[in-house]
């Protein structure tokens, strides 16, 4: 019984976990604590020795890291919506970490990987929320729609995330903190099938990770 009814109590939790976008500023801190408990009850179960010790004490451990990250994902989103004001910029809080979606057709002129001077404030606006919190990883991947090769989609998708993380880091955002790749056309997030379906697919996303 000591052994499994911590798992039980691990497997239950994991169970009612589903990626969570909300607008309510307790939600995504409380995705981190389940998040945070999940990892530190599955640490203690590998352990040999009195394992729902283990597993509780693992699990305390682990929410309160959880709870912490989600809080502070939760006040950066909030900073950033409130100092981008930008609708066309998509700002999803999942629990774990912050997806900053701009469109590219807002980003860069047809066939071209230079910034539009218009979008280089809303980029200059998110290197200075990196800056504020600066205990994060960011990943800067480019996508595509199927128009075209695969091949030259991929340079393009590839160019376009460079240009992206080019101008975070001249707005001092460390380099070392940023990985900037293309996916070309192998991630889609709708139909490419139709203009609009096409529109969503050619996209970069900011993908912002606490560390731990």
């Amino acid at each position: 019984f000591l052994i499994t009814a911590p798992l039980a109590a691990v497997v239950f939790l994991s169970g009612c976990m589903e990626p969570m976008v909300s607008d309510n500023p307790n939600a995504n801190a409380k995705q981190g604590a389940i998040a945070g408990a999940l990892i530190g009850g599955l640490a203690g179960l590998s352990s040999n020795d009195d394992k729902l010790v283990k597993t509780a004490v693992g699990a305390a451990i682990g929410g309160a890291i959880g709870g912490a990250i989600g809080q502070q994902l939760d006040r950066q989103a909030a900073d950033l919506r409130n100092d981008l004001g930008n609708d066309q910029v998509k700002i999803v809080n999942t629990g774990s970490e912050l997806i900053v979606t701009l469109p590219q057709d807002i980003l860069f002129a047809v066939d071209s990987a230079v910034v539009v001077p218009s979008l280089q404030a809303d980029l200059r606006t998110l290197a200075y929320n990196l800056r504020d919190y600066p205990n994060t990883t960011v990943q800067v991947v480019g996508h595509t729609d199927n128009t075209g090769s695969a091949t030259y989609n991929q340079e393009l998708s590839t160019r376009r995330a460079s240009a992206v993380s080019t101008i975070l880091t001249a707005n001092g955002v460390d380099s070392g903190r940023i990985q900037a790749y293309g996916r070309g056309e192998d991630a889609p997030v709708a139909t490419n099938l139709n203009a609009e379906g096409r529109a969503q697919n050619r996209r970069v996303e900011i993908i912002i990770t606490p560390m731990t």
